[in-house]
């Protein structure tokens, strides 16, 4: 796919928290916080950073991204559909009986989806082993693997961070979330975290911190992954739960609700306008 400028991904940006919205409130179930939260990571990716095809999803020499934290899928749902991988009327099926658009990414739903996700703390496992079995057949392309940082909790998580540093995985790049939220509330009260740097690098991985709302921040520290060749990396995205929506930012309350229906109008009049910057197209 041609790669978006930064101003170009702002915008597309900006068009898939709109959609976020439109799909939650419309299921009427689903998580609020954490998908508005990645939006930002989540354009960069398919729209600049990684390499693939909407119209040949199982295109050997792609790259792979798998989702970890499968609970934010809404944000993975609007970004392929926005790259044009199904159509964006789809997105208003989400979590519906019978839909490819389910709470959690099906692999076998939906061409583009590269596992099935669900229990937290398990998609790291899978990324190393793609990238191991790619570095055994001499495949050059790039996995990447996102994360919540409340999964840091789950001891398989750290299973694979170990698995992949005694490897050597430099073709594995995971990016965490670490937007300070889990369902239970702050992660430094629920289970404290830090010093996760400090963490990542006693296992031989390379560490980076980031604004994840910085697209120019997000797109430097992926090239940087792709010239460490002798570790995997961890970029650690600082977010914003909620981002874009100002009564939902760095609420725990928000991780697992969905709007009401006053709630979106709110959202997307916030979304549409950038917080009162510029004239709705709807006014």
């Amino acid at each position: 796919m041609p790669k978006l400028s930064i101003p170009e991904l702002e915008k597309k940006a900006n068009e898939i928290r709109k959609d976020i919205i439109k799909m939650l409130v419309k299921a009427g179930s689903g998580h609020s916080a954490g998908p508005l939260g990645m939006a930002d990571v989540f354009s960069a990716l398919y729209f600049h950073i990684m390499n693939h095809d909407p119209k040949n999803p199982d295109w050997p020499e792609r790259d792979r991204l798998l989702l970890s934290n499968g609970h934010i899928a809404p944000v993975r749902y609007a970004a392929m559909a926005q790259a044009g991988y199904f159509p964006i009327a789809e997105l208003t099926t989400l979590r519906r009986l019978g839909s490819r658009l389910q709470g959690h990414p099906e692999r076998l739903r939906l061409p583009g989806v590269e596992t099935t996700s669900g229990p937290l703390g398990s998609g790291l496992a899978q990324a190393a082993g793609i990238a191991y079995a790619a570095r055994m057949d001499g495949a050059r392309f790039r996995v990447f693997c996102i994360t919540s940082d409340g999964e840091h909790d789950s001891g398989n998580h750290w299973e694979a961070v170990m698995f992949a540093g005694k490897y050597n995985l430099s073709n594995l790049t995971t990016i965490v979330d670490r937007n300070n939220i889990q369902i239970d509330g702050y992660t430094e009260d629920v289970m404290p975290l830090e010093p996760i740097e400090e963490k990542y690098k006693a296992f031989n991985w390379h560490a980076l911190h980031i604004d994840g709302h910085n697209f120019q921040e997000i797109i430097d520290a992926v090239e940087h992954a792709r010239a460490v060749y002798e570790n995997p990396t961890v970029i650690i995205a600082h977010t914003i739960p909620g981002k874009g929506v100002s009564f939902m930012e760095n609420l725990p309350e928000w991780h697992g609700k969905p709007p009401n229906e006053e709630e979106a109008k709110k959202a997307l009049h916030e979304l549409r306008t950038l917080g009162g910057k510029i004239k709705s197209e709807h006014e």
